[in-house]
This record gives C-alpha cells, sequence and structure tokens, in this order.
C-alpha cells in the first residue's frame, strides 16, 4: 500500500468569481486524491486523538486546526473514477473522487467546512444523521440558498454525539446522487464510551449503483431499479479491496446505503452484531448474532466480530443480481434450448458470435468474448482455482495469523491445511433408495379420492 504523501495533491485555485485573494488566504488548501486505491488510516496530527478507520478504496480528508476549531475544505467537481480495472466513469464528487473523502471527528469537535462548487449547476451538502441548527442542515432552498457554480460557502456546528453518518446534496438530488456524491462522516467518542468498544479494524464504505450502458462513461440518471452496477464506494469487484485483518482482531465494518434499495450484506465463516446505527450505538442488550444485515436506504449499520477463522472469506451483497456486472436485463434465459444449429447459423452472418449458456451462465466467466470499450465482463474476478464468478458487490475478508497489527496490505490467497478443504471423490455414488409408497384407505397405492361439490345459485338449486 502506497504512503498517502505520494498521491495528495494540494493547492487548486478557486475560481476568482467565488472569493477574493485575501479570503482565499484564510480557507484551508485543497486536498484531493485521484488514485482507487485504499489510503492508510489518517493518524490525527493534532486535536482530541481517536482510533482512525479505513476507508475501502478511499481516504480520509486531512483538516487544519485554527482557533481551537477543525477546518476542513470540500469540493464539489467532475471526477474521473475507475469503476474497476478497465472501465472508467464520468461521475461528480468530492476532492478528486467519488464517494469523497471520509471526514473524521471527535464527539464534542467544533466543525468548520468549507465547500467550494466546481459543478455545472448549484448544490448544496446535507450532513446526513447529525444534530446542528437548522441553517447548516443543507437543504437547498429550505435551510440556505443553493451554492451557485464557483461560490464557496461555510458550514459550522458541533459534532455533538458519536456515531456512523454520512454526508450528500440536497439539491438536484436525482441527478447529484445517481452522479456519484456522497461521502462517509466518522464521529469517534470523545473518552471511553459503554456502548462502543475499542477494535482493531474499523473499516466503512458506502453502498452505490449505477446505470451506465457499455461503451458509454456517464451514468444515466433517470434510472430508477435496472442498474447495471452495483457498487462499494464507487467500485465493483474485482476492483473492490479486500479487508485483510489479524486473526483474532475485533473487526469494525461501517456500511452506508444510497441507492435505490436495500442490501442484504451476508459475512462468511463469521457472525456478527449490529452494534449501531446513524441513530447512534445501540446497547449490549439489543444485540443479537447474526450473518446476514439488512441496510435499507438512507441507512448506516455498523456491525463488529472477531476474525478468529483463518481464510479468505467471502463478503457480499446476497441479492444475485448485485453480485454481478453489466447485466443485460432483456437477454432471455436459454436454459434447456438446443442452439447448436441456431448458433452456426447467425456466426455465419456475425463472426464471433457467442449463443448463452443453455445449461446455465456459469460458462460465461470462462469465455474470452469481445466487450465494447469502457464497459466489464457479467462475471469477473479470479481465484486460486479458477474463476470466482462474481462482481458488483463483492469482496473478502482476509484473515491471517501473521497479519501486523498496522498492516493493511493483501497477504494474497490462503493455503488450507492439508484435509481442510472439499474436493472430489472417485467412488460411484450410490443408487437411491426410495421408501415404499402407502396404499390409500379406499384403494390401490396411489389412488386419490377427490368429492367434487358443485356451488349452489341465489335460488337454492
Amino acid at each position: 500500500m502506497n504512503s498517502r504523501r505520494d498521491f495528495f495533491k494540494l493547492g487548486g485555485a478557486l475560481a476568482a468569481a467565488s472569493v477574493s485573494p485575501a479570503a482565499l488566504a484564510a480557507l484551508p488548501e485543497i486536498v484531493s486524491i485521484a488514485t482507487p486505491d485504499t489510503q492508510p488510516p489518517l493518524t490525527p496530527p493534532n486535536g482530541r486523538p481517536y482510533d482512525p478507520v479505513v476507508t475501502l478504496n478511499g481516504w480520509t480528508l486531512p483538516w487544519r486546526m485554527r482557533d481551537g476549531v477543525k477546518e476542513f475544505h470540500l469540493v464539489a467537481e467532475p471526477v474521473l473514477r475507475e469503476i474497476a480495472p478497465g472501465m472508467k466513469a464520468r461521475l461528480w464528487g468530492y476532492n478528486g473522487q467519488s464517494p469523497g473523502p471520509t471526514i473524521e471527528v471527535v464527539e464534542g469537535d467544533r466543525v468548520r467546512i468549507y465547500v467550494t462548487n466546481r459543478l455545472p449547476e448549484h448544490t448544496t451538502i446535507h450532513w446526513h444523521g447529525q444534530r446542528l441548527p437548522n441553517g447548516m442542515d443543507g437543504v437547498g432552498g429550505l435551510t440556505q440558498p443553493q451554492i451557485q457554480p464557483g461560490k464557496t460557502f461555510v458550514y459550522e456546528f458541533t459534532a455533538r454525539r458519536p456515531g456512523t453518518f454520512m454526508y450528500h446534496p440536497h439539491a438536484d438530488e436525482m441527478t447529484q446522487m445517481a452522479m456519484g456524491m456522497m461521502g462517509f462522516w466518522v464521529t469517534h467518542p470523545k473518552s471511553r464510551h459503554p456502548h462502543i468498544a475499542r477494535v482493531d479494524r474499523d473499516f466503512c464504505f458506502l453502498l452505490n449503483a449505477y446505470d451506465i450502458e457499455p461503451g458509454s462513461a456517464t451514468p444515466s440518471i433517470m434510472t430508477m431499479l435496472d442498474f447495471n452496477l452495483w457498487t462499494w464506494n464507487s467500485r465493483a469487484f474485482p476492483g473492490i479491496d479486500s479487508l485483510n485483518v489479524r486473526l483474532n482482531d475485533r473487526v469494525r465494518i461501517r456500511i452506508g446505503n444510497l441507492t435505490m434499495t436495500n442490501h442484504p450484506i451476508h459475512l462468511h465463516g463469521h457472525e456478527f452484531e449490529v452494534t449501531g446505527t446513524d441513530g447512534g450505538p445501540i446497547p449490549q442488550s439489543a444485540r443479537w448474532p447474526e450473518v446476514t444485515t439488512d441496510v435499507a436506504v438512507g441507512q448506516m449499520r455498523q456491525i463488529e466480530f472477531v476474525a478468529d477463522a483463518e481464510g479468505d472469506w467471502a463478503f457480499h451483497c446476497h441479492k444475485s443480481h448485485h453480485t454481478m456486472n453489466a447485466m443485460g436485463h432483456d437477454v432471455p434465459t436459454s436454459i434447456g434450448v438446443d442452439q447448436s444449429d441456431l448458433a452456426g447459423k447467425i456466426s455465419a452472418l456475425i463472426p464471433g458470435y457467442m449463443a448463452m449458456g443453455d445449461t446455465g451462465m456459469g460458462g460465461m466467466a470462462d469465455m474470452v468474448m469481445p466487450l465494447p470499450d469502457n464497459t466489464l465482463p457479467m462475471m469477473t474476478g479470479q481465484g486460486v482455482y479458477g474463476p470466482i464468478e462474481m462482481g458488483g458487490m463483492f469482496s473478502l475478508l482476509k484473515v491471517r495469523r501473521w497479519q501486523e497489527p498496522d498492516d493493511y496490505s493483501d497477504p494474497g490467497w490462503y493455503k488450507q491445511p492439508a484435509g481442510t478443504q472439499a474436493h472430489e471423490v472417485s467412488a460411484p455414488p450410490p443408487e437411491a433408495t426410495r421408501a415404499p409408497q402407502a396404499a390409500s384407505p379406499q384403494g390401490k397405492a396411489g389412488d386419490v379420492e377427490v368429492n367434487v361439490r358443485k356451488p349452489r345459485d341465489h335460488s337454492g338449486h
């Protein structure tokens, strides 16, 4: 994993129409980052200490301290985001990425956030789940004027309660959120908290989705349900980084949902508890073990577990279409259909034509098919033993006994100990034993007595 300093680009002058040179000098510097790689946690250089989070395929926004206030600078702007190797999308985001950088503060911190608009239309930012003055809530037209292109607004409030939150526009939401404008917010507790345990690893990411036609790069903002790219932090498998932890680490994962549907998030090999929502931490007495938690639209979920089982464990949305890429919704099902004759005739007219699977779609992962520019295979990603046949909202929890406490690098593939892996057997299966069929009371086996009654009409006949 590369050091954060290798990627930061400081500066970028604001438009002259937005602020004067004197005011510009008073603003925090603009920090942006373009790499899609997961960046190391940002250890707080000043202010109150806390245990930082790791943003999956993202980073944490630095701040400056000024007169006891934490000052951040967000820039709303068009960005180019790599969804996965081989595909890039023209999105809108913040500070060079979609989603924007994570903001981390401590309970009780006074925060001041400058927001500069480099979009072609007005915008605002709503601080989802925060308790703050009404005029800082970020609803354009209701609590504030819109931030016009080239202008800079400032938001200021106190982070009143610890928890897992997010930020997103409350202006032309259909366009701006569909284009990828969102970001994570974490407020750490200021001291020991009865319902917030210390953890060894703390990850966070947002669920989002796009409808980008193969060969294009800009999302369709009018799509309501038929998305073809289901992503975590605007990344689809195999572009989603793995969550790499040490054996017996206590792990927290924070998840926010800004898609148009719910997502049952499932972890293999471990049980977890939901320990918090965007409403705050959950008391111990209200928790129970799960392996799947449903994250509804606009919700945050915080799960915790002890990574006590070594291996490469799947971690994914359990809606099967959400672990696919660039699906064609109008493709007919061809299971059981003999296409040999038809495929030959079509191939004569369209060289390179491949028929859809007549025994299932698993073989699609082995096929080398020509694709339109700037799109992804429906099933993709290679494992040790062949194609993983997944895409979209899928990643891995990699648990290793020798992973160092501060090491977030990918440890490679797990080698199962001898005798602990499923394997083929050569013996033929035994004949199935069928139970004898019982005879019915009125006749031979298999006879069924049926009594038919005709309904009466209104006259009683």
